[in-house]
């Protein structure tokens, strides 16, 4: 019997879906998988870059299963920055640290990297969109002061944040969030908010001054248990400042770190189903890595 050169609309429809996810999942590696993209910061004990690091120093896990790193190089694509910052009235004794550390911040990073200013009182507000004109900038920081009678809402600017990059097309993105230990207004979950995070593939740092205790009140609590979980699953960080004298540092050390980020390139055999956890870490004593992958990358 011989066979037909036709295909039911059924098989031809899933053939069509499985080509369509293998495209998008990238080249096709000389072992058979596929190429996938991770920017990674690695950092000795004192948070500053690591340089010079090859292949060998890099070990990506896909649910426990180590992948194969084909090539490390710098990070030289633009990021995204986001600067998410407390201008509510808990701020209001830190505003001047916060102006002068941001501006410094912009200085160092907005010459290559679109950034946006965001203040967080009462609700998320735009206080200049995505530039790397110093001017706009400035203007945006010249804008932050501390509202009278306001809270803070960190968890709904991460989110609407995320949403807002997604219409961005820029592989890099980073959140960057200078907060204090003031009330928090949110109906939101941490859960939620740090799903948002993994799904935009972006990480978030949180330059956080004061003790920002649990509560039992709904707001306090979520974003208590947020600053644990986000920043470490997204492949960000938490600075935890008792006095708003060490933004200025945490602030320059995370762009020393963002600017001398590895674009590291690792197969992955094809699969329909995508890894529910990814890991990176460092094959060399006294170096600690995190990384977030590229933004992007569609399909298994």
């Amino acid at each position: 019997m011989r066979a037909s050169r036709w295909l039911t609309p059924a098989l031809a429809l899933a053939t069509s879906l499985v080509t369509a996810l293998l495209v998008a999942s990238g080249p096709v590696t000389a072992q058979g998988g596929r190429e996938r993209t991770l920017f990674v910061s690695a950092v000795d004990d004192q948070g500053e870059p690591v340089q010079a690091l090859g292949p060998d120093a890099f070990i990506v896990r896909e649910d426990g299963v180590r992948r194969e790193v084909l090539r490390v190089s710098p990070a030289t694509e633009p990021i995204d920055l986001a600067l998410l910052l407390d201008d509510s009235r808990a701020a209001e004794h830190d505003i001047t640290f916060i102006r002068e550390s941001v501006t410094k911040f912009v200085a160092l990073m907005s010459k290559d990297n679109p950034t946006a200013i965001i203040g967080l009182a009462d609700r998320p507000t735009i206080l200049a969109n995505y530039t790397t004109d110093s001017k706009r900038l400035a203007d945006g920081i010249g804008r932050v002061f501390a509202m009278a009678r306001s809270g803070m809402t960190l968890l709904d600017a991460v989110v609407e944040v995320t949403k807002g990059l997604d219409k961005r097309s820029g592989p890099r993105a980073a959140l960057i969030a200078v907060i204090t230990d003031g009330p928090e207004f949110t109906n939101r979950y941490s859960k939620d908010v740090a799903g948002a995070l993994e799904r935009a593939d972006v990480p978030f740092y949180a330059v956080a001054v004061g003790q920002f205790y649990y509560s039992d009140e709904h707001a306090t609590r979520e974003r208590a248990l947020f600053l644990d979980e986000g920043p470490r699953t997204s492949g960000g960080e938490r600075v935890s400042l008792v006095s708003a004298n060490g933004i200025e540092p945490s602030l320059l050390r995370i762009g020393r770190e963002l600017k001398a980020q590895y674009k590291v390139v690792y197969s992955r055999p094809e699969s329909l189903i995508p890894p529910r956890k990814l890991e990176i870490s460092s094959a060399r004593a006294g170096v600690t890595m995190r990384g977030t992958p590229a933004r992007g990358q569609n399909g298994a």
